[in-house]
């Protein structure tokens, strides 16, 4: 159960939906309809259905019906167990205006490239001797990072094939138990309703990233798997109103791909959506949950982050709006101050 997953060929997407970006244009059309029918089909006859899984869900914390087949199946999308890393000055295949999420122990400093994580979505690492796994969800625009030790011993985690609330459900070798990305727990198996402690994360661009650390380790594309890291199985998603899988919570107040950066504060959540942040200040306080924060917000690199009252930062979630809401219906919401006209 150590073992890595199968690789992926160059010809594999991320997820089995996105096969049409593969395919040439003339035939691209016609495949889109069929594949369209097919899941809409699928979508209809598993509604309120159990998937069939080889996952033991005897044991779960959220009702099975939402718990969905995401495409894949277990480790079709390959989990990095043994991360490798380059110099900053040898990842010559990022552009400045590329994605990273960036993580920080002590004195070391690590990036995350999108491009790879789109095609992995998660990777076991350790870092300044702590154990960590990152974790990136395409369908909700998610990066997030947690301690790695789970009742006091290291676990490593791979790619279920399985989703909630259109969210990467993780599961971990030891146990097999399945785990909710941005719920931070598990869901189902042995260890369910055990949590995961998040780590602070950054999710900025490269050449954001690289200023601050110039000294930054990078992941590298050398991952074991034969895969073009620059093509984007997800190219467009981001910016299409809908979802790939249905959420039980939703709510129009904003696009449902708007960026926004969540914390939870004494069991108080908050969002705070970009075009809100937009009519503020790009540094602003506020309080939640009875604790005093700082919100930071960098519109040229389309980043924003969390301090507490000491300026040091708190664990967030960059996400899409409607999987902060999917998660969070009850969540606070920040307004920015109103635009007059001139």
């Amino acid at each position: 159960m150590n073992q890595p997953g199968p690789s992926l060929s160059s010809s594999t997407p991320a997820r089995t939906v996105f096969w049409p970006y593969l395919v040439p244009p003339r035939r691209r059309v016609l495949l889109l309809i069929v594949i369209g029918a097919v899941l809409s089909c699928s979508a209809w006859l598993g509604f309120g259905k159990t998937p069939a899984t080889l996952f033991d869900l005897t044991e779960h914390s959220v009702p099975l019906d939402q718990i969905v087949d995401g495409g894949p199946g277990k480790d079709g999308i390959p989990a990095l167990l043994i991360p490798r890393f380059v110099s900053a000055s040898g990842a010559t295949f990022l552009q400045d205006a590329d994605r990273v999420l960036g993580l920080i122990q002590g004195a070391e400093a690590k990036a995350y490239p999108i491009k790879i994580l789109n095609w992995h979505e998660i990777v076991n690492d350790t870092i300044d001797g702590k154990p960590v796994v990152v974790t990136y969800c395409p369908l909700c625009g998610t990066g997030i990072a947690f301690y790695a030790r789970v009742q006091g011993s290291r676990h490593t985690f791979g790619v279920s094939g399985l989703l909630y609330q259109s969210d990467l459900l993780m599961y971990d070798h030891q146990t097999e138990s399945l785990w909710s990305q941005v719920g931070m727990h598990a869901v189902a198996g042995p260890l369910s309703g055990e949590k995961l402690t998040p780590v602070f994360l950054e999710h900025t661009t490269w050449g954001e990233w690289h200023a601050a650390h110039p000294a930054t380790l990078v992941l590298s594309t050398k991952t074991g798997s034969f895969l073009n890291y620059d093509h984007d199985p997800y190219l467009g998603y981001p910016e299409r109103r809908d979802l790939m899988f249905d959420t039980t919570h939703f709510d129009p107040r904003y696009h449902p791909k708007e960026w926004v950066v969540g914390v939870e504060l004494n069991g108080v959540p908050k969002a705070y959506p970009f075009s809100e942040l937009k009519k503020a200040r790009p540094s602003l306080s506020d309080q939640v949950g009875g604790r005093s924060i700082t919100i930071q917000f960098n519109q040229q690199s389309r980043s924003a982050s969390v301090l507490d009252a000491d300026g040091k930062p708190i664990p967030s979630i960059m996400a899409f709006w409607f999987a902060w809401y999917a998660f969070h219906p009850d969540t606070q919401v920040f307004k920015g101050p109103e635009q007059r006209s001139p």
